[in-house]
Order: structure tokens, then sequence, then C-alpha cells
């Protein structure tokens, strides 16, 4: 005997088959659907371009002032006055400070008794008809006598010490009642940027007074040992101090033929740069970074570096022509970061394709949403080079 279900419980029993089998399609479809996380690859196209193109060297270096007196006194005494302090201004010959010259004046004195005596005795043995040997005694006597003078105007002139170049006054060591001591170290230094020499010939190598240039600067660098070969005096530079956000113009004036070596064996070579004009923004002492034009080309032709595709030898891009990429071989030149030289396959205005350009998921709407967003990312590819758009590689990458 077969069991039969009554007629209500077979509909409901054929309903539930029915919600199970919707319900497993449903599930398939789900599992089995594109997915949407799934970005979709997106050419990007960018235009020929022609315009002025530069090589560059990089550096780094410390602002100094193009000028720097380091001034002391070349004579011996006590100090009776310093008529400036750090931060005045000074011009070229102001005197800065002065010692005790009573001495010195009675040194004067006796040389130009000494000189007197000579002539008039010259003057006698002239007149009295000496021989032409006591004459050319006389003579040089009178020459000894007349350099001496001179050599103690000197020492009386250098008891006020004066400023050698016009700026400002950087450091002042020195006070009144100090004594100094000159001697045959204590020259008139120069005017140049260079390290304080000893100027007071008391074995310090510290000066009394440091002036430096006003608003006017170098920059000393170190260029790398590769790169110094492509460094001449009179290229232009680029000089970022740090914190800025804009260069300032300079000229590379200096390029050393020594190099120097740092702690871990690393070989640069100094090169000076000098500021353009005057600056009230540059400040001595503070690093900056140089960027030094070696080469630069106006009008040249370039394409965008990720355009460029090659294989077999030969570089090619995709043309965008009537709305169609067509595979156009070219020649290029010169790399100029992500620009590279096209010598021929091209024209200025020319569109290209650039592979490996795909937007995020949902990046589309939320690009709408809130008017814009962040541009397309760009994932570098592998690949082919003839594949469609998506299959990305890097320039000069494989097929």
């Amino acid at each position: 005997m077969r069991f039969r279900l009554p007629r209500g419980r077979r509909r409901v029993l054929w309903l539930a088959v029915v919600v199970v089998v919707a319900a497993g399609g449903a599930g398939a479809w789900l599992v089995l659907r594109p997915s949407s996380a799934a970005p979709a690859a997106q050419a990007m196209t960018a235009a020929v371009t022609s315009g002025p193109q530069r090589q560059t060297v990089s550096a780094t270096g410390t602002v100094k002032p193009a000028k720097q007196a380091d001034l002391s006194f070349a004579v011996s005494g006590a100090v009776t006055a310093v008529l400036v302090a750090e931060g005045d201004t000074v011009t070229a010959g102001q005197v800065l400070a002065t010692v005790d010259d009573e001495l010195l004046r009675a040194e004067v004195d006796a040389a130009q008794s000494n000189l007197d005596a000579a002539d008039a005795r010259r003057d006698d043995d002239t007149a009295a008809g000496a021989s032409a040997t006591q004459l050319s005694a006389d003579d040089a006597a009178v020459v000894s006598a007349r350099s001496r003078l001179t050599s103690a105007q000197d020492s009386l002139g250098q008891a006020r010490l004066r400023a050698t170049i016009a700026g400002t006054v950087a450091a002042v060591d020195l006070a009144v009642g100090d004594r100094v001591s000159g001697g045959d170290n204590g020259s008139a230094p120069s005017g140049d940027s260079s390290t304080p020499t000893d100027q007071s010939g008391s074995g310090s190598t510290t000066a009394q007074f440091t002036v430096v240039s006003t608003n006017r600067f170098i920059v000393e660098a170190s260029v790398a040992s590769g790169d110094v070969e492509r460094v001449k005096a009179g290229l232009a530079a680029d000089v970022t101090p740090v914190d800025a956000t804009e260069p300032v113009p300079g000229t590379v004036t200096t390029v050393g033929l020594v190099a120097q070596v740092d702690d871990s064996g690393v070989a640069t070579f100094p090169v000076t740069i000098d500021v353009t004009g005057e600056r009230d923004n540059l400040y001595a002492g503070s690093s900056a970074t140089v960027t030094i034009v070696v080469e630069e080309r106006p009008g040249v032709l370039t394409v965008p570096s990720q355009a460029l595709h090659s294989e077999g030898g030969q570089t090619y891009v995709y043309k965008i022509v009537g709305g169609e990429r067509v595979r156009t071989d070219v020649e290029i030149g010169t790399a100029y970061g992500p620009q590279t030289e096209v010598v021929s396959g091209l024209a200025e205005g020319d569109e290209v394709e650039i592979d490996g350009f795909v937007r995020a998921p949902g990046a589309g709407n939320q690009d709408n949403q809130n008017g814009g967003g962040q541009g397309p990312k760009m994932f570098p590819g592998g690949g082919g080079g003839g594949q469609g758009p998506g299959g990305g590689m890097a320039p000069g990458g494989g097929k």
C-alpha cells in the first residue's frame, strides 16, 4: 500500500522545493557574476609637447657672506677707544678702534730727525767737494732714513684700525683698556670669505673685529665626484635655503680640483656659488640645496616616458588617430625626468596613450560626489606592450 499525503500538504511541499531551487540559483548568480570590486583599466592620453628642457646636478652646502674681513691691530699698544658694536653697519675705511699712539708719534719724530740729519750731511759734503765714494754713502744714508720714516708713519696710521670692506660688524673681541700686541703677522686682511686667520701676532686665530658683507651671500657646496666633470664656472644655479619654498638664482664661480673625503670614504668636490643680487631672506650659516644647470636646450619635443614601449630593440608608442590607437615607431633621445625627448616619429600636439592607469573600486562615484576628489591611481604593470588599456608597463619595458 502506498502512502499518500493529503492534498493540502502536497501543495506546501512543492512550494518549499520551488523556494529552495530559486535560492540556489540566486546564490550561484552572486558567486559567478563579475565582481564589482575589480577595477576597470582606463587608458589615459597625453599630448606631445615642445619646450625648454635642462639637465641638472644637485649639491648641498652652507650659506656664507660673500665677503668677510677678519681685522686685528698690526701694532702694539693699549686700546683707547672701541667705536663700533656688533650689528653696526660700517663703510670701507671707517675707524673701528684706536690704540695709544704716543710711542708711535715719538718714533715718527725720531725718524724725521734722522732724515733731516742725513740730508744736511749730504749737502755739506757736496759743498765741500767730497769724493764720489763719500757722496754715494751720503745718498744711501738718506734713502735709509727716509725708509725708516715711512715705516714709522705707517705704524702711526695703524694705531687706528679701519674696516677694509663695507658691511655689518659681525663680531667684536676687544674692549677699552685691552693691550694688543701687533707684529709682523699684523698685515691687513683680505676681503674674501675665508677662514679667519691670525693677524694679531699673538698666536690666536680669533680676529678682534669681523665685518661681513650685508645682504650679499655665497654658498659653499659639495658636488659628487661623478658629477664634477659637468660643473663649470659660469653655469647658472638655483639655491634653495632650508625651510624656503622658492629658490634664488646664482652662478657657479669656482670648482675645486682637490676632492674632500668624508668619514664614510665618499669623495666630493668643493663648489662655490655666488647668489645673485642682494638678499634679505638668507642667513649666514644656514644649509641650502643647490641645483646647477649643466645643460639647457630650447624647443625640445618630449613625450611622457610612461607612454613608451619597446619590442625587439624598437621603441614605439600608441598614437591616438581618429579615436583609434595606432602603434607608431619613434626614435628617442635624452630623458628629462618624467619626459623623454622624441627625435622622430611624432609631432607637437599628437595624442599618445599612457598604459597602467586604473581607477580604484568606487572611486568614480566618490569623485562625482566630492566634486572631483583624487585623480586615477597608477599601477605600473608588466605585461605585453601590445595589450589593450590596462596592460601598462614601465618605460622601455618588455613587449
